[in-house]
């Protein structure tokens, strides 16, 4: 397996991301090829032994940069890094391309050059939050702030496959973000996307789902428009940064007591942070472009890399865009 890394995209390239693909090579079963400026990716390599780590570099001399617009930005930057990086997905050189960088110019490179899956009619991003017994898979998480209720129902589809066939979830429980339980609550559009998700036949919708049952893991997947994704997603890593900074200041100013207190919790709080570091998770699959694209967040250090490449792999392994093609192929038959 071949998984193209955008060596240039992130608020710390290309030194983190060619740490944690240095790091994931050691430790997946895949080939690495870092796609950037061959002398910066060089310099961060020296001493390692790329070739017995099966890891090569693939020049790319511009860079798409997080304040540019997206889609102009990947027509006029052929030879930017993550249009590259996408170009050797779409031509068969690799299997999969992830990108820490503008998330825009991302989804706008899998949309222009690898295409949507046919019957698709928008792509998503699926967010993994951590729950007690695992994740909650959110989507969208960010791709388009503005989605049809038909939309949302195809990103309950994508997200109940990759739930089912990556995180091995038998038969995933769906559930549409709502003000509230009822079927009757809601916005026109939640009410609308109530019925249609009713009405699927590919998924098990379970009913609305309130904002706290995000991170309760009440349901396996969780659907709504990216706008209101994108805010749940960064008011949970704001939250949970919080709190984890909270528990430090009160050990810290709480005296001898409370500091030799702590000593003896470290074990414990050292897996609760790591279960809310979203380190862990990595990056996010954007669902519903016909090639595997994952998305790492733009803080990305060498550790988040790591895992979310490792998230890749299980991307391919799990033949989820097989499942969705097949699936949506279905759909479209019958409604012929």
């Amino acid at each position: 397996m071949r998984i193209a890394v955008d060596a240039m995209g992130g608020d710390f390239a290309p030194k983190e991301i060619v740490r944690g693909a240095l790091e994931a090579a050691k430790k997946y079963d895949c080939e690495i090829l870092l796609v950037g400026d061959e002398e910066k990716i060089r310099t961060e390599l020296h001493g390692e032994n790329i070739d017995a780590l099966h890891i090569s570099i693939v020049h790319a001399a511009e860079v798409i940069g997080m304040n540019e617009h997206p889609a102009e930005a990947v027509r006029a930057k052929k030879d930017a890094s993550v249009v590259v990086a996408t170009r050797l997905v779409k031509d068969g050189t690799c299997d999969a391309v992830f990108s820490a960088g503008s998330t825009g110019a991302a989804v706008a490179a899998a949309q222009l050059i690898l295409r949507r899956i046919k019957g698709v009619g928008r792509p998503a991003i699926a967010t993994p939050m951590p729950t007690p017994d695992g994740v909650t898979l959110m989507l969208d998480s960010g791709a388009n702030v503005d989605s049809k209720p038909e939309h949302i129902v195809q990103s309950a589809v994508m997200g109940s496959f990759y739930a089912q066939y990556v995180f091995g979830v038998r038969r995933p429980r769906i559930g549409l973000l709502n003000i509230g339980e009822e079927a009757t609550k809601g916005n026109e559009q939640a009410k609308e996307t109530y019925e249609l998700l009713a009405a699927e036949r590919n998924i098990h919708f379970c009913g609305n789902a309130e904002g706290r049952d995000v991170p309760k893991g009440s349901f396996d997947v969780v659907v709504c428009d990216g706008f209101v994704g994108n805010v749940v997603l960064k008011f949970a890593e704001g939250l949970a940064k919080t709190i984890l900074g909270l528990i430090k200041e009160e050990v810290r100013s709480g005296g001898l007591m409370a500091k030799l207190g702590a000593l003896l919790l470290v074990p414990t709080l050292r897996r609760l942070g790591k279960r809310l570091d979203v380190r862990e998770y990595g990056g996010a699959p954007l669902l519903g472009v016909d090639g595997c694209c994952v998305i790492g967040h733009g803080s990305s250090d060498a550790k988040s890399v790591a895992s979310a490449i490792g998230a890749t792999v299980d991307y391919v392994n799990g033949k989820v865009l097989d499942q969705i093609r097949e699936a949506l192929a279905k759909e479209e038959r019958s409604n012929a």
